[in-house]
């Protein structure tokens, strides 16, 4: 950015401002047109306090004669059938793209070829004793790459489902997963994930299938382990010769089941239907309007394909023919990736913009005329976005924006942001530098992805958009925490097309989700805005999704931290719109005692030992030997603490009458104290 905002002195930055003001004059593009009005969103499903509202686009040839978008083409209705629409659309263009290293041009896999390796993999897969059909479910542990999505849809075609498995889940959840699924054959791209899954081995197992090259050792350990190996180029060849005829899945058979991290329990593994997806997909196209994905627009395949929203990302653009093109594989490298493919869209997760947001204004932020220079650029775009204009071609643009794009390859049309809130500050940014159009939704696994989205045209932030086609959104009443749906605030329900058939081999726990009218609960509060928008304003139960995605049980941490004996009380706490976690931490006073005798420090009181390093430097330590030693994941570690001499008690009602934690009293309590630590982690 400093190539670009190296200009000299209040006459350059003069010159910059009339000539921006004049070509705005003369060349500005015409505004987004919203397909509803951007003050009136969404529509009242029915009357009383439940505040159910829906949709207001227009989309009745969409519904199959029912309440909800269920499909675009009522010949595309299953996963099996949606790559061959893309082939049509495309004229059997470019699918699958991928590189071998940051020297290399992508290379690509056409359409026609994506469906012809799906059906053989799938035809291999029976061939070689596989069952079809909806009793047999595959897995797949790897990284995104053509073999993952090639080994899916040649499940679909067998009416196979597929079941995802990730690193952050750990040996054990994964052989949890393979154990409830019964799942016998895992494909896997690397030696690391095929030892792993042999370090708790299920006896469900029997075959592992490789993408890549695993070496004699590790297939010498899978044969010993009494496992079948066999290389992805095998079950292909096999069968391409063996052209066993396909299954095809109907709308209602289960496609997939994605397994939540079970940061509560043992993971859930959320059933969803072709027609979940289908649906899902369609209305997201269908809400975009006329800035809706096309068989022209490249994408840049960087999310987890382990989880649902990178792959229903993935499913909206194999629906309008649309080209993907993978990373190397390193997030180190994912801006290469981004400038050799140039990307049209991408779906992204806050992290990403937060990081450029804050590398932009910190270069900026070095001298006064760049400072200055910026801060001009972004306010004329934001004037532009207030209007609905979307621009990359501005004088700003050129001159002074032009490296954040740049960054991306320089095509953005159209970027979707998912996985978790994005800070409003940062997403006007992103829409000013970017000039593209950026839409943020709110959903969850149950409901496959965003249940809702912002709409083109609206540049407002603070809220997650109306619901989709798909789908019909309600408040519940949340007496215990004081939110009451006649007043426009209560837990996030959904119901639609788009929500789960429920939770594989958990009834009970289906139940618990999904009400007898079929409103999937979310354990989210919610807010109705006065223009039909939804904004996410609490949590019901004390879990918290954190910037990167990875859902936090602060309780469970905070029991894991009570083992040490420097810990009197600990109160874990995290932030949607930040990656890690902090902990205000009461010391015991009597270890505290003990501890400084052997460390030979002064006596003096609690208080201004908390105050001082040392001590605090002790409990980071110990919360760090704690975390090693339980195994805890790099986003559950404590990145910093608060030391409070002061205890968490009844009395200063930061505990109920039976000593439980009163957490979001806690957070206001210490919320300059919270906001401290996470200022100095950034």
């Amino acid at each position: 950015m400093a190539d670009y905002l190296e200009v000299g002195g209040a006459v350059a930055l003069t010159a910059a401002a009339g000539a921006a003001a004049a070509y705005y004059l003369l060349s500005e593009p015409a505004p987004v047109q919203p397909p509803v009005p951007l003050d009136d969103q969404s529509a009242a499903a029915s009357s009383g306090s439940e505040q159910a509202r829906t949709s207001r686009q227009p989309l009745d040839k969409y519904r199959d004669g029912g309440e909800f978008v269920r499909f675009l083409d009522p010949a595309c209705r299953t996963l099996h059938e949606v790559p061959r629409r893309g082939l049509k659309l495309s004229g059997d263009g470019n699918c699958l793209g991928w590189r071998a290293d940051a020297a290399a041009p992508y290379q690509w896999l056409s359409y026609g070829d994506f469906v012809r390796r799906a059906r053989d993999f799938g035809s291999g897969l029976v061939g070689g004793g596989l069952s079809p059909g909806q009793s047999t479910l595959v897995g797949i542990y790897a990284q995104n790459r053509p073999e993952w999505v090639i080994a899916e849809y040649g499940c679909y075609a067998y009416s196979i489902i597929t079941v995802a498995l990730y690193d952050t889940l750990g040996p054990e959840a994964c052989s949890y997963i393979v154990a409830h699924g019964n799942i016998s054959t895992v494909v896997v791209d690397s030696d690391a994930r095929a030892l792993s899954l042999l370090e708790q081995r299920p006896e469900a197992l029997q075959h592992i299938i490789h993408m890549g090259e695993l070496s004699p050792e590790t297939a010498r350990r899978v044969r010993e382990a009494g496992l079948r190996v066999s290389s992805f180029a095998e079950v292909e060849s096999r069968g391409a010769l063996m052209a066993v005829k396909e299954i095809p899945p109907r709308p209602q058979d289960v496609a997939t089941i994605s397994y939540t991290s079970g940061t509560t329990g043992d993971p859930k593994g959320v059933m969803l239907t072709h027609e979940n997806v289908v649906a899902n997909v369609s209305a997201v196209l269908l809400h975009l309007d006329t800035q809706t994905l096309r068989s022209d627009d490249v994408m840049l395949s960087f999310l987890p394909l382990s989880h649902t929203f990178e792959r229903v990302c993935q499913v909206g653009m194999y629906m309008v023919g649309g080209a993907i093109g993978f990373y190397r594989g390193d997030i180190r490298g994912l801006m290469d990736d981004l400038k050799a493919l140039r990307p049209t869209c991408i779906p992204a997760v806050p992290r990403i913009f937060n990081r450029i947001h804050d590398k932009t204004l910190a270069t900026a932020g070095q001298s006064r005329v760049k400072s200055a220079l910026l801060r001009c650029a972004l306010a004329a775009k934001e004037r532009q976005l207030a209007r609905g204009v979307v621009s990359s071609d501005t004088v700003w643009d050129k001159y002074i924006l032009a490296p954040v794009r740049a960054g991306f390859g320089g095509r953005l049309r159209v970027v979707v942001v998912g996985s978790a809130p994005m800070a409003p500050a940062v997403l006007t940014f992103m829409r000013a530098a970017l000039g593209c159009l950026i839409v943020e939704g709110y959903g969850q696994t149950e409901c496959v992805c965003p249940c809702t989205l912002t709409m083109p045209g609206d540049h407002t932030v603070g809220h997650v958009g109306p619901p989709l086609s798909s789908c019909a959104i309600k408040l519940a009443d949340v007496p215990d925490m004081g939110y009451s749906a006649a007043d426009g605030r209560g837990e996030v329900c959904v119901r639609g097309a788009q929500v789960f058939k429920g939770y594989y081999r958990a009834p009970e726990l289906t139940d618990e989700a999904l009400d007898e009218d079929g409103w999937l609960h979310t354990g989210d509060i919610g807010q109705w805005l006065p223009n039909g928008t939804l904004r996410i304003i609490d949590r019901k139960k004390n879990i918290f999704k954190l910037s990167q995605g990875e859902y936090v049980a602060p309780e469970r941490l905070e029991n894991i931290f009570m083992r040490s004996p420097l810990v009197g009380q600990i109160f874990v706490d995290g932030d949607s719109l930040k990656s890690c976690l902090v902990a205000v931490v009461v010391p015991d006073a009597d270890s505290v005692k003990a501890w400084r005798r052997r460390e030979g420090v002064p006596d003096v009181p609690l208080a201004q030992l908390c105050a001082e390093p040392p001590l605090k430097a002790a409990v980071m330590a110990e919360l760090g030997r704690l975390a090693a030693q339980t195994g805890l994941k790099g986003f559950e570690k404590i990145k910093d603490v608060y030391l409070s001499p002061e205890p968490l008690s009844t009395e200063n009602g930061l505990l109920t009458p039976t000593l439980k934690a009163k957490r979001p009293q806690i957070r206001r309590h210490f919320q300059a104290q919270i906001a401290d630590m996470y200022s100095r982690l950034e």
